[in-house]
């Protein structure tokens, strides 16, 4: 069979940096991606108009219903997205936004706590990071609001909390899936006397991506650190320009917002969903378990999961509990049809940008340009540059094709051929410098699903939200840069460590001198 010309070749990296281009230039994103899906389905089908076309629309089908079966995963999340937009919509008729807003008035007396609290409820919501990003979005969003804390800003909250988070956590989706594809390689190699859950906390202290990203949001909590464009963006929302967020943000539910409503409502609501959320992860965990005659465990159970379904039975346990309120509240039925359309329409843009997202990186994933990416590293390179440059790949990857769990699934395996190749010492370096590197591409890319859904659980302008995260996803990937070249030199976790640190200090010195320069030095706030 006659090679092709376009699969798997430098050709294959043009259609995701056509998009990503096009979308932070345009700040059309839709019209960006559509562009490099044509561009995609010409490249696999060789110019072909029709059979391009064709193939589009296959692909987009198949986003539905695939292999004579139907999509679960991608109409779950999809399922969602809707019914969370309903509850959005119902809590705001209901009036539990505004009470909640007025309670925060009450309760939380300053910027720097509402930012605080949004960062702290990570720790409740980490489970899952679409999860997180949108239930977060929905509560904290009315008390940014109320201390003109900015929609970038608080989308750069969600973000860079969700998934750092997420990846360092062995209870949680990512955890699970990264777990189950360390065993798989440690098995491969018959590498039996650390578990996958050993590895898998070797490799979280080895993420300086996530660590230090981490330790940055606590800085910005504090008040400081408004890099580059984030200052713009605080600025106006200090003026009163909060709702201006430009074409392209979903649109708000606060047409229709009433006060009177309790915040009782809100927490029930947002509990209800978490409670069943979680239930019904340990219990579809659990049901595929005792289907392969395994033993139930929590991380196996996290492990066998099935997300999507579980998401969408929490939306509709929330939902019934907004429907509650909306019937004591003695809604009539116009205003029920109101609310629900109005919930609908606020995630349509959001759902339409994952659509088209969805569509290119399954183009994407056909050109294999994960694995040509990779290819470029596969050549003899010094030891100890390699878990640096596993980083950079990952993340040019990640960011390439706008998801961390197919970098995750193509580059472990890789990083561990190269890594028992050369020094079977450096698997765990390797291995951690590539989680980083897909949560640092996830982090700065335009198509990544968790970019889109943290500005939609901001109500954020989606261009914004990356132009704004990405001053700070660089910085950290230069911290994370000098600890894994420090950790491949000496095979040191705390040299590693020390070299982060002494890095972000030296970031945060520019960051700095760059404020001071043009006399925007960092408030306290």
């Amino acid at each position: 069979m006659e090679a092709h010309p376009f699969i798997q070749t430098v050709w294959s990296v043009l259609p995701p940096l056509m998009a990503i281009l096009l979308a932070i230039v345009t700040r059309r994103v839709l019209l960006s991606l559509g562009i490099g899906i044509l561009l995609a389905a010409l490249l696999i089908q060789q110019f072909s108009p029709v059979s391009s076309f064709s193939h589009v629309a296959d692909k987009v089908f198949s986003l539905f219903w695939s292999d004579g079966a139907l999509n679960e995963w991608n109409v779950n999340i999809l399922l969602f997205l809707l019914l969370l937009g309903c509850i959005i919509s119902m809590l705001s008729r209901a009036g539990a936004t505004h009470a909640f807003a007025e309670w925060a008035q009450k309760h939380i007396k300053s910027r720097r706590q509402a930012k605080a609290m949004t960062g702290l409820l990570v720790f409740v919501f980490f489970i899952d990071d679409y999860f997180h990003s949108l239930s977060v979005g929905t509560i904290c969003r009315p008390v940014t609001d109320r201390f003109a804390i900015s929609r970038a800003k608080l989308a750069y909250l969600l973000d860079s909390t969700a998934a750092p988070i997420c990846v360092l956590m062995p209870v949680s989706s990512w955890g699970a899936y990264i777990i189950a594809l360390i065993g798989g390689i440690l098995a491969g190699y018959g590498l039996t006397g650390q578990s996958p859950l050993a590895a898998f906390m070797t490799m979280g202290a080895m993420n300086f991506y996530a660590i230090f990203t981490l330790l940055m949001v606590i800085l910005v909590i504090r008040g400081k650190w408004d890099l580059g464009p984030m200052k713009r963006h605080e600025a106006r929302a200090l003026q009163g320009e909060l709702f201006d967020q430009g074409k392209g943000a979903p649109p708000g539910v606060h047409d229709h917002e009433v006060s009177g409503g309790r915040v009782s409502d809100l927490l029930l609501a947002i509990g209800g969903l978490t409670l069943v959320t979680v239930a019904g992860l340990l219990w579809t965990g659990a049901q595929a378990l005792s289907e392969a005659k395994q033993a139930f465990s929590l991380l196996g159970a996290l492990e066998n999961t099935n997300v999507g379904r579980s998401l969408v039975a929490g939306g509709v346990a929330g939902l019934l509990i907004c429907g509650v309120a909306l019937v004591r509240e003695r809604t009539s039925a116009k205003d029920w049809g109101h609310t629900l359309k109005v919930g609908l329409k606020g995630m349509l843009p959001a759902i339409y940008i994952l659509l088209f997202a969805w569509t290119i990186a399954g183009l994407i994933s056909e050109l294999q340009t994960g694995k040509y990416l990779a290819s470029l590293v596969q050549q003899n390179l010094p030891i100890y540059l390699l878990p640096a440059i596993l980083f950079v790949l990952a993340g040019i990857m990640a960011f390439a094709t706008g998801t961390s769990w197919g970098t995750f699934g193509v580059m472990l395996p890789i990083a561990a051929d190269m890594t028992m190749a050369i020094d079977a010492q450096m698997l765990l370096p390797g291995m951690a410098a590539v989680m980083a590197g897909a949560v640092f591409g996830d982090h700065c890319s335009p198509i990544s699903d968790t970019t889109i859904l943290s500005s939609t659980g901001a109500s954020c302008h989606h261009i914004d939200h990356v132009m704004t995260q990405l001053p700070y996803a660089l910085s950290m990937a230069v911290v994370s840069i000098a600890g894994f070249l420090a950790l491949g030199i000496t095979a040191s976790l705390l040299a590693g460590f020390v070299a982060s640190a002494v890095a972000f200090v030296l970031v945060l010195g520019f960051w700095s001198l760059a404020a001071r320069s043009k006399g925007t030095e960092p408030r306290t706030v």
